[in-house]
């Protein structure tokens, strides 16, 4: 109960404006700080003329945003809601995290705070921005619907167009639209801990999530323009061990492998369909991330061990990964 001779109104920083709940303030706090941080730009490539959001992360004018938005573009323009505007160059595209970095010629606002987005929970706040629509400094909010989502994306290869999946993608409620690929995906601290990448449904949006596997795709990206990646030749999905099993491997979750393609290195090692993978590099693998955070340059020809559960004993096998490359679409 408000007392008789108080102003509710006070509790807003000013007489006139009503107050706000905790979750308003929250994601107001959030817009605030975010959305002159998040460009709007405009790309013009052999597709033809396209549009998404960008968020600068660097403040010496490196900006991350999706693959897709940037297609086989060079460059574009870059606007943001402060007034800076200019153009910016392609630095470097991964169309398997669906991420690219680019780099405005003028000044960009203070950097976003990027954060973890394996620290986020079912039913979390996270607050949306980007530029839906041509909607310049859009605003949504939501909650983490789901976590580990698989998105699967069209990409080009040497004998035409492959469908490949990008794991372990942030399910969320928030509103998004066309436009907003690109965009920062916050928490409640404003930190980005994902980029909005597509719109799955009405009420569905999935964005790529900022964690240590990704910090080191941008960091490739700005470095050498591309990631270098290995190849191991399998498709696996996450599962609970058996209940009988978990006291005598002492992990709860593996990986159960859906395909094994053949003459991949997998299929050299002797990995079959139906195994579950419990370790790999001695590290127990428990989600596709496990696995995905050991496909990086250093692992390209060196021996990996695997160890997998098959017909309730254990197979240990080596795999040694190749580099990724379009014949492996």
């Amino acid at each position: 109960m408000v007392p008789h001779d108080s102003d509710p109104r006070q509790a807003g920083p000013g007489r006139d404006e009503p107050p706000l709940d905790a979750y308003s303030r929250v994601v107001s706090a959030v817009a605030r700080d975010l959305t002159p941080r998040v460009a709007a730009l405009r790309v013009r490539s052999r597709r033809g003329e396209g549009a998404g959001s960008a968020v600068a992360f660097t403040a010496d004018g490196f900006l991350l945003t999706n693959a897709h938005v940037v297609g086989d573009a060079s460059g574009g323009q870059a606007a943001f809601s402060g007034g800076a505007a200019g153009a910016f160059t392609v630095v470097g595209t991964d169309p398997l995290s669906d991420l690219a970095v680019v780099r405005a010629d003028g000044p960009v606002p203070d950097p976003a705070d990027l954060g973890d987005a394996d620290a986020l929970v079912v039913g979390q706040l996270v607050v949306a921005v980007g530029n839906p629509l041509g909607l310049a400094g859009s605003v949504t909010a939501g909650v983490v619907s789901a976590l580990g989502r698989s998105l699967p994306t069209s990409q080009p290869t040497r004998t035409g167009t492959a469908v490949r999946v990008i794991e372990d993608v942030i399910q969320t409620d928030a509103a998004l639209n066309p436009g907003n690929s690109g965009g920062a995906l916050a928490d409640a601290h404003g930190r980005v801990v994902g980029v909005n990448t597509a719109v799955a449904g009405i009420g569905l949006g999935l964005a790529v999530p900022i964690n240590a596997t990704t910090r080191r795709i941008i960091a490739a990206l700005i470095r050498d323009g591309r990631v270098r990646r290995a190849f191991l030749g399998l498709a696996a999905a996450p599962v609970p061990v058996p209940a009988a099993l978990r006291g005598r491997i002492g992990q709860d979750d593996a990986l159960r492998v859906a395909e094994v393609v053949p003459a991949s290195p997998a299929d050299r090692a002797g990995l079959r369909r139906g195994d579950l993978v419990l370790t790999a590099g001695g590290a127990p693998v428990s989600h596709a991330q496990s696995l995905q955070r050991l496909m990086f340059a250093e692992a390209i020809g060196r021996p990996l061990p695997i160890t997998v559960l098959r017909n309730g004993a254990m197979v240990d096998v080596i795999a040694e990964p190749v580099e990724l490359g379009a014949e492996h679409a």
